[in-house]
């Protein structure tokens, strides 16, 4: 039979106080818990509310014209001009808003270039100037403008031209012809990543169906997407329309296929890269290629443009961008296989004065950036938290572990100004953060007994313990993941390749571990979203094609999983697309000889670890900061995708740097992100920055990952959890075998012991390398668990439990709140709190039964409320 909801009225009254916390959130009943508060994401987060708008430009501003020099090359190249206005503040130089009123564009010598509608076009060979003129500003701009090869024919090329429309229209889409089987017995390779075979299909598949070189507009080609021939992709561009006159020139031209001395594409440039806008401002953006021949050309009419955050900003399909809200936006521009990103930034409000920031102590370089931002942005910081909070949240974060109530005495006792900074320092070199951080180390590298044999589960947890305990250095510590050999029972590291025994799972796995990179779509093709190519992907995963394992390790009941791990000095992987091997080659370095008989991982771990390797830094400071701070630079933490910028790309450089100079001393890099002021704010959000989710002016609360907050029921009732099962199919071995009675959660090594209570909060299952495998969704289930679950009611209910010590000791009522608020929230009751609870108890604890409800039911109020559930 269910147990009844602890709801006596004996601590009722006190329970709805509790729950609503008002120094973190808005009051919410005890009767809705159960469902209301539980189900709003992230509890504690605080309701979003729309503040002022924009900062103004200020008077004392000028204008800018992009780009600051135009190159015309042939007779049908254009540039877009765009004038700005800049701010010339101290320190400022921001690109404001698009001046598109009283502008007067006109060349110098029009014989060589003329302007028509904010557009260049070249007229003949030579040099001369575009003049840019406001009316009622004072002064003029110049910006050179040389024009090559204005009456030479012009040569369309396949992968420069026809490809970039044939993307730009979405004719190589997967939702066209870039699908697996394509449309109507015409395919193309998917976002044309195979310019060889698409031409092919185009101009010479079927005897040349597609294309009628003595007639142009008869060919396919150009008579389905104009919808002169019915297509069932509808009309893509209108005849006449230059698209149209690209494609019919380079068909009469013979449609040349790829040329060995076609200039390759080196960079795409987007203008303005950063803006300052406010909100229903619209602008146009420029989006220019530069080629390896010196040539650049505007192809803002064939880039594809998409918004990263479309509450700041919305994109057309020709780069006109409209503010919609406040923060900072993103415009992800991708042109021929290549992604770069325009920034916008809303300011919330006006810029705020000097005093909203006058009590803000900048402590390290994560204040004084961050601080520069939210002035920008026009965001004030919240005040700095207590004592008390600081205290639980810095202990959270680094241990997982709740302050006991003595710790909690101790700190505030300590008068030294320098206290927090030497709580930091202990918390780092405690026991705590060893088994905390080997935890988290573990959920990234899959340590998962549905994947691999007890001990060899048991060897790769020892050996990440240890590195952790060592303090080992990132990079040390993952080079020897990826250069581990030997048997895996004794070298610990080598069972990273018995989780993924395959050189395909291998690359992906390691460029989403420890560089954050998903680089899953170019093993079938160029990635759609990302420079990534099917031929990079292949030759890195060439990298790992001669690892061998001998042994077998046994079934999932048998066996220890002892295999060893060997590499082979020939062999390579076959690129399925090419029939053919890649030369072995990480991402983004040099290639190494096809038959060096080194082991080529090492030439991957000498890349991963390089500091070239920008990714690599990045990501792990970003999984660092995410840790402590709540919300991640990056979103989610493991996609460091070009398209998904941070939301303060300096921060994420500087921390990135900094673990650079500090020899990847992860310790380092959690002691500068802990004494910062950013992160001693306040949960409690002020007018100035209610609506910031991103930027860090005030703290942002997290609910406890599943693990730790197991503990920290089991930390408050003082009665440890048994671990009695492992879940996995015919397994035979139970974890008691494993995890003597008195284990926390974060010592469980292995996420394949059961437990309802890890499921149901979410714990990270550990099969795939990704943060989503850990769920901090809310649900009623959860709800209900806490409610009336036998978790925390078993333990209250416990002979061991400290109520019963408490009672048997005779403990004085008032020792009992305090003990109780110190070990559940590590902060004493107030006043008020201590009065109404005080009067509450007393009427209700004449025998000793009922002392003993009243006590479990006010621990259950403390452990249910969102105080004890989150870190804020």
């Amino acid at each position: 039979m269910a147990m009844a909801p602890r709801r006596p009225d004996s601590v009722r009254l006190h329970a709805e106080r509790l729950h609503a916390i008002p120094r973190i959130q808005p009051l919410i009943s005890l009767a809705g818990m159960c469902i209301g508060w539980w189900l709003m994401p992230l509890a504690l987060a605080a309701e979003v509310t729309t503040a002022g708008g924009a900062a103004e430009v200020p008077a004392a501003s000028a204008f800018r014209v992009f780009p600051a020099q135009i190159d015309l090359t042939g007779a049908e190249a254009t540039s877009r001009v765009l004038v700005q206005e800049v701010d010339l503040a101290p320190g400022a130089n921001l690109v404001g808003e698009q001046i598109t009123e009283s502008l007067r564009l006109h060349c110098v010598d029009p014989g060589i270039a003329q302007v028509i509608e904010g557009v260049v076009y070249g007229v003949s060979d030579g040099q001369t100037e575009l003049v840019v003129q406001v009316d009622g500003r004072p002064g003029e701009l110049r910006v050179p403008v040389e024009v090559t090869g204005a009456s030479e024919p012009v040569k369309w090329q396949f992968n420069a031209h026809v490809q970039s429309i044939l993307a730009r229209q979405g004719c190589n889409s997967g939702a066209c012809h870039g699908a697996l089987s394509g449309k109507g017995g015409f395919r193309l390779s998917l976002h044309g990543y195979d310019s060889i075979a698409d031409h092919f299909t185009v101009a010479r598949q079927d005897r040349g169906r597609r294309i009628e070189p003595a007639d142009p507009g008869r060919s396919l080609l150009l008579a389905k997407p104009t919808g002169l021939i019915p297509h069932k992709g509808g009309e893509r561009f209108k005849q006449g329309s230059r698209d149209y006159r690209v494609l019919a020139d380079w068909i009469a031209a013979g449609s040349p296929g790829p040329q060995d001395e076609d200039a390759e594409l080196e960079r795409v440039e987007v203008l303005p890269r950063q803006l300052r806008l406010a909100p229903e401002d619209v602008q146009q953006l420029l989006v220019r290629a530069h080629y390896r021949d010196g040539r650049t050309e505007d192809v803002t009419h064939w880039a594809k443009f998409s918004s990263a955050n479309e509450t700041v900003a919305e994109v057309d399909e020709t780069g006109r961008v409209r503010v919609l809200g406040a923060g900072k936006g993103a415009i992800v521009v991708w042109f021929s296989s290549r992604v770069e990103i325009a920034s916008v930034i809303v300011p919330y409000q006006a810029a705020l004065p000097a005093a909203a920031y006058e009590d803000f102590r900048q402590a390290n370089f994560v204040d004084e950036i961050l601080l520069d931002e939210w002035k920008a942005l026009g965001l004030a910081p919240s005040a700095g938290c207590s004592d008390t909070t600081f205290l639980r949240r810095a202990t959270l974060n680094a241990t997982g572990i709740l302050p006991t109530a003595s710790e909690v005495r101790q700190f505030l006792a300590d008068t030294d100004p320098a206290k927090r900074q030497k709580l930091v320092d202990r918390l780092l070199a405690s026991e705590g953060y060893v088994d905390y951080w080997s935890y988290k180390w573990s959920d990234l590298l899959l340590v998962n007994g549905n994947l691999l044999r007890p001990d060899a589960v048991a060897a790769f947890y020892s050996w990440i313990r240890q590195q952790v305990e060592q303090n080992t250095p990132w990079d040390h510590f993952v080079r020897e993941i990826v250069t581990a050999k030997g048997e895996s029972l004794e070298q610990g590291a080598t069972n990273f390749y018995a989780i993924h025994q395959d050189a395909e799972s291998l690359t992906e796995n390691t460029c989403q571990a420890f560089m954050g990179l998903s680089i899953g779509c170019a093993k079938c093709h160029n990635h759609p979203l990302e420079k990534w190519t099917n031929d990079q992907y292949y030759a890195m995963a060439n990298l790992y094609s001669r690892v061998r394992a001998k042994g077998w390790g046994g079934d999932s009941r048998n066996g220890d999983g002892k295999r060893t791990l060997i590499v082979l000095d020939r062999g390579d992987l076959i690129q399925p697309s090419r029939g053919e091997p890649q030369q072995p080659r990480p991402l983004d370095a040099e290639a190494i000889p096809m038959d060096a008989v080194e082991d080529r991982r090492i030439a991957l771990a000498n890349w991963l670890t390089s500091p070239e390797n920008e990714n690599f830094r990045r990501s792990i400071a970003n999984r660092v900061w995410a840790n402590f701070m709540g919300v991640g630079l990056v979103e989610s933490v493991d996609d460091l995708r070009v398209s998904n910028p941070a939301s303060s790309e300096v921060l994420l450089d500087r921390l990135a740097d900094f673990l650079l100079e500090n020899q990847y001393d992860l310790k380092a890099l959690m002691r500068v992100i802990m004494n910062s002021q950013v992160y001693q704010r306040s949960s409690q959000v002020i007018a100035e920055n209610a609506s910031d989710q991103r930027f860090y002016s005030h703290y942002y609360p997290q609910r406890l990952m599943a693990e730790v907050l197991h503990d920290g029921i089991v930390s408050v009732t003082g009665v440890p959890s048994s671990f009695t099962e492992i879940e996995f199919s015919g397994a035979d071995k139970k974890a008691t075998e494993f995890y003597p009675a008195g284990t926390r959660s974060l010592e469980l090594y292995d996420s394949a012991v059961a437990n309802y209570f890890l499921k149901t909060f979410g714990r990270n299952q550990r099969r795939i390398t990704c943060e989503c495998e850990r769920s901090d969704q809310s649900t009623v289930v959860q709800a209900l668990h806490l409610n009336n679950g036998d978790t925390i009611n078993d333990k209250l209910s416990d002979e061991k439990c400290i109520v019963g010590d408490w009672i048997r000791e005779q403990t004085p009522i008032e020792q009992v709140v305090e003990a109780a608020y110190l070990s559940a929230l590590s902060r004493f009751p107030s006043e008020e709190e201590r009065r109404r609870l005080l009067a509450l108890l007393r009427s209700s604890t004449a025998s000793e039964g009922s002392r003993r409800e009243a006590y479990e039911d006010l621990l259950w109020s403390l452990m249910t409320s969102p105080e004890f559930l989150f870190s804020h």
